[in-house]
């Protein structure tokens, strides 16, 4: 049972097309998809098609559409252009697999409209702990392993602020800094005494010591590309990871 009209990208020729693409369906043709769950987050919306095909193939028969959100199309933050760049700039030149494979990947700079169409893990992987419950150790390590693949693939790789991503000069980090100084101040100012003298001093610590810190940015030495938003549930491991 469909439980929403199926998006343009989640139609059958389109599906044939991508996947044909990619190579993973060397013959025949999607003939049928049918959405199996749909769930929104902050930022989109998570879909899981059930393909299937107009004869025998090996083909996924079922995949993960990501879009956005149409009440975030118009957000001063744009999400999907990110995400579409990282998945076509990066995930998907790394040696090492690391990411869902992607198989479709589109942003709209007119639209704002995205979408990513992805290997679909959800019988293979699981999110390590429900909200807000913190993983194991064990769990802990494994993330931070990946992490630090990540980072080290990219260590001041020549095509950084190249060809993937862009550097930002010193009056645009300058900008940035005094953003967040006034952001700092008013959540200080909001939150009195909740907030604990050494946590305030955590924030006091690095807005006095950026200066020092940008230095080896501006140098464009030692740099990697980072998550952004590596938090506990934004991983997706194999259930062997909490063994």
């Amino acid at each position: 049972m469909e439980l929403e009209p199926l998006p343009r990208a989640a139609g059958a020729e389109h599906l044939s097309a991508v996947l044909r693409g990619s190579g993973v369906l060397r013959q025949g043709r999607v003939n049928k998809v049918v959405v199996e769950s749909s769930r929104p987050t902050l930022l989109s919306r998570i879909i899981r098609l059930s393909v299937t095909y107009d004869e025998a193939v090996d083909a996924p028969s079922s995949l993960i559409l990501k879009t956005g959100l149409p009440n975030r199309i118009d957000g001063l933050f744009d999400p999907g252009q990110r995400e579409v760049a990282f998945y076509t700039q990066v995930a998907g030149v790394m040696s090492t697999r690391l990411f869902p494979r992607c198989f479709d990947a589109d942003w709209d700079p007119t639209t704002k409209a995205w979408h990513l169409l992805l290997e679909d893990l959800t019988d293979s992987h699981i999110i390590a702990t429900r909200w807000p419950l913190p993983p194991t150790m064990k769990q802990c390590e494994y993330m931070l392993n990946a992490l630090a693949r990540f980072h080290a693939e990219w260590w001041d790789d020549p095509r950084l602020g190249v060809s993937i991503g862009t550097r930002l000069d010193a009056d645009a980090i300058n900008r940035l800094l005094e953003r967040f100084e006034i952001q700092f101040k008013n959540f200080v100012d909001r939150l009195g005494d909740r907030l604990p003298r050494e946590r305030r001093d955590l924030y006091e610590q690095f807005l006095d010591a950026a200066p020092r810190l940008f230095a080896r940015y501006y140098a464009h030495h030692h740099l990697s590309l980072i998550h952004g938003d590596a938090h506990v549930w934004n991983y997706f491991p194999t259930p062997r990871w909490g063994r």
